[in-house]
């Protein structure tokens, strides 16, 4: 198992993503899931693998995925200043 620094160093992201799906017993209602993961964008494998076992394995079928990506590990940022100022 991949620790999770690790994958970041392979530029995996921290993705979300809020799932609507049909309520089985309901289908006319909508419900709302949030899947949270470290997987790689644009692909995003991990997420495609849950939604595959999600279309496979359970009653709710699915709506629709908002996805959202972010780098947490990113090259260090530094700004020059215009003056230095000592006090004191």
């Amino acid at each position: 198992m991949t620790s999770e620094l690790a994958k970041q160093l392979k530029d995996y992201r921290l993705t979300t993503a809020e799932i609507l799906y049909h309520m089985p017993d309901y289908p006319t209602l909508l419900q709302s899931y949030v899947w949270q993961d470290f997987d790689m964008a644009p692909e995003f494998p991990v997420l495609r693998r849950f939604l595959d076992f999600w279309s496979r394995t359970l009653d709710g079928k699915l709506h629709s995925v908002k996805v959202a990506s972010t780098q947490l590990i990113r090259p260090a940022e530094f700004r020059l200043t215009d003056s230095y100022l000592t006090l004191h």
